[in-house]
Order: structure tokens, then C-alpha cells, then sequence
């Protein structure tokens, strides 16, 4: 797997390469479910401007998790929006440090690519269990 990280805003990214092992490792448990990942950290505005084109949605969110690969349907190829401002809020809304928060959207939107989804309150609970397990793995 590849990934890759983009920055449209200024962040602090330290461990990146234990960070793409563990983004693997977490692949590699969940079935080996992705080939290729970009990360893109951004503002709220540059979130907001793709939340409005490609989903017709019009609120700021965390993240948003596109898989491109739609001709292959067990192997993503992500690509997954963070807004930086939106980490820094929350961080403070459910008080835990910026870098908790980070890696937990990080793992989030990984697990989206794995097949998971928050729709429903019972998928919700399962997304919130298994990023507590990796958060808790890697050490947050």
C-alpha cells in the first residue's frame, strides 16, 4: 500500500512513518482492504468547498473519506480529507489533546476504507469501538 500526505494547512505530523506502518497494520487486520491512500489536511473552508461540490451537503465536518477505486470493489483507493480546524475544535469540545483527536479521525477514515460505516446508531458503536482499539494500540 502507498500513502501519502498532503498539506493545505499547516499541522504537526511528527512519526509519519510509524504512522503509515500502523495505517497498514490496521489494513492488514481488517483484510487487507486498501491498495493506495492520500491524506489531505486542510481547512474548514477548503472541507466545506468539497462537502458542498461532490456530497451537496452544506456543514463543516472532520473528515471526508472518497474511495476512487469503483471498478474494483475489494480494493480501495482513498483519499481522505481532514480539516485541521475542525480536529482542533473538537479536541477541545471532548477534551482530549489535538493528537488524539487527529490520529482518531486518521484511523476513522481508514476504517471507512475497510468497509465500515457510521450511518446507524449500532454502526456508530462499532466505529467508535474499533478506533478506540487502534488509538489504544498506537499508544493514545
Amino acid at each position: 500500500m502507498t500513502i501519502k500526505f498532503h498539506f493545505e494547512t499547516k499541522i504537526k505530523l511528527p512519526g509519519r512513518l510509524l504512522l503509515k506502518q500502523f495505517i497498514k497494520k490496521i489494513d492488514k487486520c481488517e483484510g487487507n482492504k486498501i491498495s493506495q491512500l492520500s491524506f489531505v489536511f486542510c481547512s474548514d473552508s477548503y472541507l466545506l468547498d468539497i462537502n458542498r461540490r461532490f456530497l451537496n451537503h452544506n456543514t463543516l465536518t472532520d473528515i471526508i473519506t472518497f474511495n476512487l477505486n469503483t471498478n474494483m470493489p475489494d480494493k480501495a483507493n482513498g483519499e481522505i480529507y481532514i480539516s485541521v480546524d475542525r480536529i482542533m475544535e473538537n479536541a477541545k469540545k471532548y477534551k482530549t489533546t489535538n493528537e488524539a483527536e487527529l490520529h482518531r479521525v486518521i484511523f476513522h477514515g481508514v476504517l471507512h476504507l475497510c468497509g465500515y460505516n457510521d450511518k446507524t446508531q449500532s454502526q456508530k458503536r462499532i466505529m467508535r469501538i474499533k478506533e478506540d482499539f487502534y488509538l489504544n494500540n498506537y499508544g493514545l
